[in-house]
């Protein structure tokens, strides 16, 4: 069996191949990227897959509640996707592409809890997105 397959059925979700495929997208994503729902459905039409869009939209949305995915949102209304992980990390993002990095700063947590526990709080989770524009073209627009 597969590990999409796996992955799927201990998130206790039935093996179709649209979850199949919009699975194994996410999966091969390299590290840092991140999906729209809309990235996804043209990236299936470009390997000749027939998914629509709305089926790309509720398949994500049961990933999400399954776990598997997390879903960001950032100002303006725009969400992307990554496959969930146990490590924390932060996020850029361009304000004119949309453009999504990720990045870890261990100085940066330390920071943050520091300051939680001068304010007499203990963090529970944690969300850091940093918007910007970014150097790959946007900056010189």
């Amino acid at each position: 069996m597969s590990l999409e397959n796996q992955e799927l059925r201990k998130a206790g979700l039935k093996v179709t191949l649209p979850r199949v495929k919009i699975y194994q997208i996410l999966e091969r994503a390299g590290e840092g990227d991140h999906f729209s729902a809309e990235d996804i459905y043209k990236l299936l039409m470009e390997h000749g897959e027939d998914v629509g869009l709305a089926t790309v939209y509720r398949v994500l949305t049961q990933f999400e509640a399954a776990g598997l995915v997390s879903r960001h949102h950032f100002e303006g209304g725009h969400s992307v996707f990554e496959l969930a992980r146990d490590e924390h990390h932060d996020h850029v993002v361009c304000v004119k592409c949309g453009k999504v990095r990720e990045f870890f700063d261990p100085d940066l947590v330390r920071r943050q809890n520091e300051i939680a526990e001068e304010l007499g709080f203990h963090i529970t989770d944690r969300t850091l997105y940093l918007y910007g524009v970014c150097k790959d073209g946007c900056e010189k627009k």
